[in-house]
C-alpha cells in the first residue's frame, strides 16, 4: 500500500490497496467468489467504508451460482454487470433479469427480502451499497429498478470512453450523494478527472494498469496501480489529475465519488 500526503496548502491523500489488502467472500459453496475492496468486519478488507460508500464486492461466477433469500433495510444497493446475467426476485413481487452492462438498484427503505442468481459462463459484476440518511430511509417504501446497458450515456474523447451510471443527469438516481463512472482508457492514453474539494474518489482497477498523476504535483510524481488494485483519493481542495494507461494495454476503471463527510450521522462500522 502507498500512502502519500500532500503539501499543506493543498492537502491531498492517496492510498493504493493491493489485492492482499482487500477482503474475500463466497456463496453457494464457492460457485460465487468475491474480492471486496470495502468489506464487513472479519472479511479482511483494510477499508471498511468511504464516506457513505459502505460496501463493495467484485463478484465472479464461472458457471453461475445462487444467493438465497435474505433481508435488507435502508441501504441503497446496486448490482452492476460487467458480463453475464443476474436474476433478481424480491418480496415486492419483482422478478427480473439484467444482462451485460446493465444494473439493478434496490432502495431498501423500510425493508424487503430478495434472492439472487448469477448466470455464467464467466459472470462478473459488482454489488455496491450506499448509505443514505438511515432514519429517513427507514420511513420510505422499498423500491426496485432495473437499467439496461443502452440506457446509459457514453462519451468518448481522444483516448478514452466514459459510461455515466450514477449522478445528476445520469440514468440511476439515488438518495445518497454519489457519482459513478465506468471508464476505459486506451493504451498510453490519459483520462482527466477533476475531484472537487471535500470529496473522495474510490477507483477499482478491473483491467490493465497505469498511474495517477495530479496536475498540481510540482514534483511530477506518478502513483502506479496494477490490475485489481483499489485506489482511494481524498482531498480538502479541488484536485485536477489524470489516470494514464500503460503503453501496451488499455485500463478499465470503475470510479465512485462520494463526499468524504456527510451532513447526517453514518451507521457505525468497525474501521
Amino acid at each position: 500500500m502507498k500512502t502519500i500526503s500532500r503539501e499543506r496548502r493543498n492537502p491531498m491523500h492517496i492510498d493504493i490497496y493491493s489485492l492482499e489488502q482487500q477482503g474475500v467472500g463466497q456463496f453457494d459453496g464457492g460457485n460465487i467468489v468475491e474480492q471486496k475492496p470495502i468489506g464487513f468486519s472479519g472479511e479482511g478488507s483494510v477499508v471498511k467504508r468511504v464516506g457513505p460508500l459502505f460496501y463493495w464486492a467484485w463478484m465472479h461466477a464461472k458457471n453461475g451460482g445462487t444467493i438465497p433469500k435474505h433481508p435488507h433495510q435502508a441501504f441503497e444497493i446496486m448490482t452492476y454487470l460487467v458480463q453475464g446475467k443476474a436474476k433478481h426476485r424480491d418480496s415486492l413481487g419483482t422478478e427480473s433479469v439484467v444482462g451485460t452492462g446493465g444494473a439493478q438498484v434496490m432502495q431498501a427503505g423500510s425493508g424487503l427480502y430478495h434472492e439472487e442468481a448469477l448466470i455464467g459462463p464467466d459472470m462478473e459484476g459488482f454489488q455496491i451499497w450506499f448509505e443514505p440518511h438511515l432514519n429517513k430511509a427507514l420511513r420510505r417504501n422499498p423500491t426496485y429498478k432495473q437499467y439496461e446497458e443502452d440506457e446509459f450515456p457514453v462519451t468518448s474523447d481522444a483516448g478514452y470512453q466514459v459510461k455515466m451510471v450514477i449522478g445528476e443527469g445520469f440514468p440511476v438516481q439515488v438518495e445518497t450523494d454519489v457519482k459513478f463512472w465506468d471508464v476505459t482508457v486506451k493504451p498510453g492514453a490519459v483520462y482527466p478527472h477533476l475531484l472537487p474539494a471535500g470529496r473522495s474518489l474510490a477507483t477499482l482497477v478491473i483491467r490493465g494498469g497505469g498511474a495517477w498523476k495530479s496536475q498540481e504535483d510540482h514534483q511530477a510524481n506518478s502513483y502506479r496501480f496494477q490490475p485489481k488494485d483499489f485506489v482511494l483519493l481524498r482531498t480538502e481542495s479541488e484536485v485536477a489529475g489524470v489516470f494514464q494507461a500503460e503503453p501496451d494495454h488499455e485500463v478499465r476503471l470503475i470510479m465512485i465519488e462520494v463526499p468524504s463527510q456527510t451532513p447526517y450521522p453514518l451507521y457505525r462500522k468497525e474501521r
